[in-house]
C-alpha cells in the first residue's frame, strides 16, 4: 500500500510559497523586534536574502520537497547564485571531495568498476531553459522543456566534465543514467554530450516506453540492480536530485550536486509527478486529507 504523505508537510510547503505576503519571523516564532521600525528597502531586501539562504538549504537537504516553484522572491537570488560564480565555486568544491574519494579506490582491472553519472544539470546545463522560466520561479513545462532538449546545445558544466575524463582516465566504466525519453531524445542527447566533450562513456542509458509513468527513483533503481546483476562494481554515483541517489543499489557513495532551480517532486504514490501551482499543491492537500 502507498504510503501517505503527511498533510503537516504539504502545508509548509504552501507557507513557504506564501511567504512574500509575511513579515520575517524570528526563529523563535516572534517577529524580530530588536530592529525597531524597519524601511521598506535595504531591510526587506536583506529579509528576502536571509529567507531564500534558508529556503535553499532546506532544499538541497531535501527537507522541503513537493514545492511547484521557487519562491517568488527569490528569483533574483538564484539567478544571483547560478550565473556570479557561487554555484560554480559549489561545483568545484564537491568534485574535489569526490576525486578525494576517487583517489582512494583501488580498481580491479577487470572492467567492472562502475560510476554512474546523471545527464541533465549534472553533465550538461539547462542554465538557459530556466534562465527563460525566471531561473525557476514559472511553472514546469515538460513541452517547452523538450523542445529546449531537441535543440541540444545544453553546454557541459566543466566540473563535471573534468570529472568524467579523469574517472575514464582511471579506467572507470562511466554509464550516463538520465530520465530523459529514449523514443524521443535518445540520439539528440548523444550528440549533444559529445558536441560538449562526454567521449569515452561505457553507455548512456535513457527511459523507455517499460518505465513509461514510473517514478525517477524507481527507474534508477532498477537501472542500478541490472549493473550490478551484471557484475558491475558501483563505486560512485553523482546527481543534482535526491530522486538520482536514493533508492535501491546506490553504489559505495553517492554526492548530491546543488540545483536551486528544479528539484524532482518524489512522492510514493504520484509516479514522480510534479506539482507547479498554488491551485496543485492546495488540491494535493485536500485530495490527503480525503484518504
Amino acid at each position: 500500500m502507498a504510503k501517505r504523505v503527511p498533510v503537516g508537510e504539504l502545508l509548509v510547503l504552501v507557507l513557504l510559497l506564501l511567504a512574500p505576503k509575511t513579515k520575517a519571523m524570528s526563529i523563535t516564532g516572534g517577529h524580530n523586534k530588536s530592529r525597531g521600525k524597519e524601511s521598506s528597502g535595504s531591510s526587506d531586501e536583506g529579509g528576502a536574502i536571509s529567507f531564500c539562504l534558508s529556503w535553499r538549504l532546506a532544499v538541497e537537504a531535501n527537507n522541503v520537497v513537493a514545492w511547484p516553484t521557487v519562491p517568488p522572491q527569490c528569483s533574483r537570488y538564484v539567478e544571483t547564485y547560478m550565473i556570479n560564480g557561487q554555484y560554480d565555486r559549489d561545483l568545484d568544491l564537491i568534485v574535489e571531495v569526490i576525486l578525494a574519494y576517487v583517489n582512494q579506490t583501488f580498481l580491479l582491472g577487470d572492467a567492472m568498476d562502475a560510476w554512474i553519472l546523471d545527464v541533465d544539470d549534472t553533465c550538461i546545463s539547462n542554465i538557459y531553459y530556466y534562465k527563460g522560466k525566471k531561473y525557476g520561479c514559472d511553472p514546469y513545462d515538460p513541452f517547452s522543456f523538450r523542445t529546449w532538449a531537441m535543440k541540444g546545445g545544453c553546454p557541459a558544466i566543466p566540473s563535471v566534465l573534468r570529472l568524467f575524463n579523469i574517472l575514464v582516465d582511471k579506467g572507470f566504466k562511466v554509464f550516463l543514467l538520465t530520465g530523459r525519453d529514449e523514443e524521443t531524445l535518445g540520439q539528440v542527447t548523444r550528440n549533444n554530450l559529445h558536441n560538449q566533450g562526454f567521449i569515452g562513456y561505457e553507455r548512456l542509458i535513457l527511459r523507455s516506453s517499460a518505465y513509461k509513468g514510473k517514478s525517477a527513483m524507481k527507474y534508477k533503481s532498477d537501472v542500478r540492480k541490472q549493473l550490478e546483476d551484471q557484475g558491475y562494481r558501483i563505486w560512485g554515483n553523482v546527481g543534482d536530485q535526491w530522486s538520482d541517489i536514493q533508492g535501491d543499489y546506490l553504489g559505495n557513495r553517492t554526492f548530491k550536486l546543488p540545483n536551486p532551480m528544479e528539484l524532482q517532486l518524489s512522492c510514493w504514490f504520484l509516479h514522480s509527478s510534479r506539482i507547479h501551482s498554488y491551485q496543485s499543491a492546495l488540491y494535493l492537500i485536500q485530495l490527503i486529507s480525503s484518504l
